[in-house]
């Protein structure tokens, strides 16, 4: 679905990935590091109702775009383009490292992944879904008011634990991935996602995935977010529907008769 909406949880988020225009303790192979701890209270910004503020622009900065799993470098999928597109490492943000594939969608998964270039919905400019587009690797901005929240992508539903926004979110296609190393799910996606400010400028972002279509069972995801705090910081426009223009509708345009 186009638009991801949350009401009546006392915040406004509006998030906006700058490649197409859409709105933690990271965990590697079984090791776990621990989250750094939570900041005093009075280093944490507040709306005038008492609830965290999370206005800002905000940032992921990791790998998981490529891979969520645990990843070592490898040639990119465009050999003339040599190491400016190359897979560059990462440890992965999949909390016990492993996502728990039923054996038939593990299949598939790897052979998304042997196709990626075909298959993947980012390089078509689809709108990422969630998770991903938290930690596609662009800026989103959070608007907060007094009175809903607002997102793109599946049906949202937030409340307030204390001072972590929760937002419980269903209703997706299946047409979106997890990454570029074809991981992905089906429609029967159910995500859990949590924000938690650890200080004014850090969050803490869980998401519990759930589908029993694809996993034998529920699995978690965390990284933290960073605030961008250069002077004058902005979501700047980048609509990449014209730059996917030609890979998909190319074969459909008028050619010269030979």
């Amino acid at each position: 679905m186009r638009y991801r909406f949350t009401a009546v949880v006392g915040a406004a988020i509006v998030a906006a990935a700058a490649a197409a225009a859409i709105v933690t303790m990271v965990s590697v192979a079984g090791q776990t590091r621990p989250a750094p701890p939570a900041a005093p209270a009075a280093r944490r910004s507040r709306m005038p109702d008492g609830k965290p503020n999370l206005n800002g622009i905000w940032q992921a900065v990791n790998s998981a775009n490529w891979d969520v799993e645990d990843h070592e470098a490898r040639q990119g999928p465009v050999t003339a383009l040599g190491a400016s597109f190359s897979v560059p490492p990462g440890m992965g943000i999949v909390e016990g490292g492993t996502i728990p594939y039923r054996p038939e969608a593990l299949a598939k998964k790897k052979e998304n992944q042997a196709n990626w270039l075909a298959r993947d919905p980012e390089i078509k400019c689809y709108m990422p879904g969630i998770p991903r587009a938290t930690y596609q690797g662009y800026p989103f901005q959070i608007v907060q008011t007094g009175k809903d929240i607002q997102f793109w992508m599946g049906w949202s539903f937030g409340r307030w634990d204390g001072d972590t926004l929760v937002v419980d979110v269903t209703g997706f296609t299946d047409q979106t991935w997890f990454d570029r190393a074809g991981n992905f799910h089906s429609d029967e996606l159910h995500v859990v996602e949590r924000y938690t400010p650890l200080d004014a400028d850090h969050l803490t972002y869980e998401a519990t995935i759930e589908d029993p279509k694809t996993f034998t069972r529920p699995w978690k995801i965390s990284m933290p977010l960073y605030r961008r705090v250069e002077k004058n910081a902005q979501l700047l426009e980048y609509i990449c529907v014209e730059y996917a223009e030609e890979l998909m509708y190319g074969h459909l345009s008028k050619r010269p008769t030979p």
